[in-house]
């Protein structure tokens, strides 16, 4: 027993100003870890996302679509599956860029294309059909260049074939550069047969009678 009654109920109370200290450093330590869960984890997610840039005049520049778009507060960026990208451009064709897995900066400046990434530009009157199979692409639409240090594998219609490391696309300028192990397979096409058949020989010839 206590000698002094006093001091009994200053210990109660110094136990209950202890309990409470622990309680709140606790119950703060919980909620810092709920809150950085939290920042970690989506904040929203989207399915069948479609994203429309047009210029000042109203066409379409470039349109980026996915599966699935989840967007991160921690770092502010937005995640894509089944990302597929269309870059367009006046009196010229458009170009296509696919991958699994994407993800697009918080600036919206820079989007990254990874794991089976194939990039498809449309045929012109001058040029043929070219594809473009990489396994990471990081894209700017609003310059319209594209790079990556992976290596490449391009295919030129009707059997152009083209594997390198490292690689930089302008679509604007429309060049393309490759920089390292750079190797060319070209096959040159058959020559046309631009003999006349006799029918048309025969044909030409009454017509030259006439």
């Amino acid at each position: 027993m206590l000698k002094h009654p006093i001091l009994l109920p200053i210990a109660l109370m110094l136990l209950l100003a202890l309990l409470t200290f622990w309680i709140n450093q606790n119950v703060q330590e919980e909620a810092l870890k709920m809150s950085k869960l939290n920042r970690q984890a989506p904040d929203y997610m989207l399915y069948n996302f479609v994203s429309t840039r047009t210029d000042a005049a109203g066409n379409t520049k470039y349109v980026l679509a996915a599966a699935k778009m989840r967007h991160f507060p921690v770092n502010d960026y937005t995640e894509l599956q089944r990302p597929r990208f269309t870059q367009f451009g006046l009196d010229k064709p458009y170009t296509q860029i696919y991958g699994q897995r994407g993800q697009v900066s918080a600036n919206g400046k820079l989007v990254e294309f990874s794991k089976q990434v194939k990039v498809i530009r449309q045929a012109s009157v001058t040029k043929p059909e070219t594809e473009m199979q990489t396994e990471q692409l990081w894209m700017e639409p609003d310059t319209e260049v594209a790079h990556t240090d992976q290596p490449v594998v391009i295919r030129q219609k009707p059997a152009t074939v083209i594997t390198g490391t490292g690689m930089r696309f302008d679509n604007r300028a429309d060049t393309m550069q490759l920089f390292n192990r750079v190797h060319v397979h070209y096959e040159r096409p058959p020559a046309v047969n631009r003999s006349a058949s006799p029918v048309q020989a025969t044909d030409t010839e009454r017509a030259n009678e006439r």
